[in-house]
C-alpha cells in the first residue's frame, strides 16, 4: 500500500536556479540576483556577500563561464519571441522553420532558453542537425532551459547575458514577443545604429504584428527628428523565413574588414 508520502517521493518540487545554485521549498523566498543588485537599501554589515567587490567577483565569472562555454560556436543567430506562444500556434511553427532553415544554412541557433518561440526555434535547429544554445536567465518564477537546447547556460544577471547574445550572434531575428523581446530588439538597434556592432542584420518576422510598430517609428520618431530616416534601414520587415536566412546569408557572405583594420585617424590612408 503506498502512502501519499511515498507516492510523491520521486516528484521534483518547484525550483529555481540561481547559476549552479538550485533552489527549492523554504529557499525559494530568496530574491534574484539582479534584483538585490539594484537594491538601494543598504546590506546588513554582516552580508559580505552583498557587497559590490563581492558581486564583481561573481560577475567576473558569469562572462568567464559564458565565454568558456561559446568560444567555439561558429556563426550563429539568435531567435527571440514570446514565451507564451503556445504548441501548435503559427508563431510556434514559423519559429520551429526558422530554426530548422538557420540550421541547413550552416548557423547555430541560440534562444533565451524557454518555452514558446524559444522552444521553436530550438527544436528546429535539433531537426536540422545544427547547434541549439540556451542562454537562460534567473527569473522569480522558474523558467527551465526547454527540452531541445543542447548547450544550455543560466545567468544571474541580465547584463552578462546579453552581452553574450551580441557577442556569440551574427543577427537576430525576431517574432513576435513581449517586453523581452522589445528589450532585445532596441537593445540590438541602438548597438547597430551607433556602430558597436556591424554586419548584424535585425529581422522582424510577422508583418501584422511588426508594421504597427515600423509605421510609429517613422510617423513619429523620424517625423520629430529623434531618429534619422535612413535608420529605418537597420530593419527587415517579412513574413519569409526563407527571405529572413537569405538576408543573413548575403549580409554574411563577405565577410568585410576587421575593425581594427580601419586606417588610424590622420594616417592618410
Amino acid at each position: 500500500m503506498h502512502t501519499p508520502e511515498s507516492s510523491n517521493q520521486h516528484t521534483v518540487p518547484p525550483e529555481r536556479h540561481k547559476g549552479p545554485v538550485v533552489l527549492r521549498r523554504d529557499q525559494l523566498r530568496r530574491s534574484t540576483s539582479d534584483e538585490r543588485l539594484l537594491d538601494q537599501r543598504p546590506a546588513p554589515p554582516e552580508d559580505f556577500t552583498r557587497t559590490d567587490p563581492w558581486r564583481m567577483l561573481r560577475i567576473q565569472a558569469e562572462f568567464v563561464e559564458g565565454f568558456d562555454a561559446l568560444a567555439h560556436l561558429g556563426p550563429a543567430v539568435a531567435v527571440f519571441g514570446s514565451a507564451r506562444t503556445a504548441p501548435g500556434h503559427p508563431e510556434y511553427q514559423q519559429a520551429r522553420e526558422l530554426g530548422r532553415a538557420l540550421g541547413e544554412a550552416g548557423y547555430a541557433v541560440v534562444t533565451g532558453g524557454g518555452p514558446g518561440v524559444m522552444e521553436a526555434a530550438n527544436r528546429g535547429a535539433v531537426n536540422a542537425g545544427a547547434q541549439s544554445v540556451g542562454i537562460g536567465i534567473e527569473l522569480p518564477h522558474e523558467q527551465h532551459l526547454n527540452n531541445w537546447v543542447d548547450l544550455g547556460i543560466n545567468f544571474r544577471y541580465f547584463f552578462a547575458r546579453k552581452t553574450m547574445f551580441v557577442k556569440y550572434s551574427q543577427g537576430f531575428v525576431v517574432l513576435p514577443g513581449g517586453f523581452g523581446t522589445l528589450d532585445e530588439l532596441f537593445e540590438a538597434l541602438t548597438l547597430v545604429q551607433t556602430g558597436k556592432i556591424t554586419r548584424f542584420p535585425v529581422i522582424l518576422l510577422g508583418t501584422a504584428y511588426w508594421g504597427p510598430l515600423v509605421d510609429w517609428i517613422k510617423s513619429t520618431l523620424v517625423a520629430d527628428g529623434k531618429v534619422s530616416e535612413g535608420d529605418l534601414d537597420l530593419l527587415r520587415v517579412t513574413d519569409s523565413v526563407a527571405e529572413a536566412v537569405a538576408v543573413l546569408t548575403e549580409v554574411h557572405a563577405d565577410p568585410g574588414p576587421r575593425p581594427d583594420d580601419a586606417a588610424a585617424p590622420g594616417s592618410g590612408a
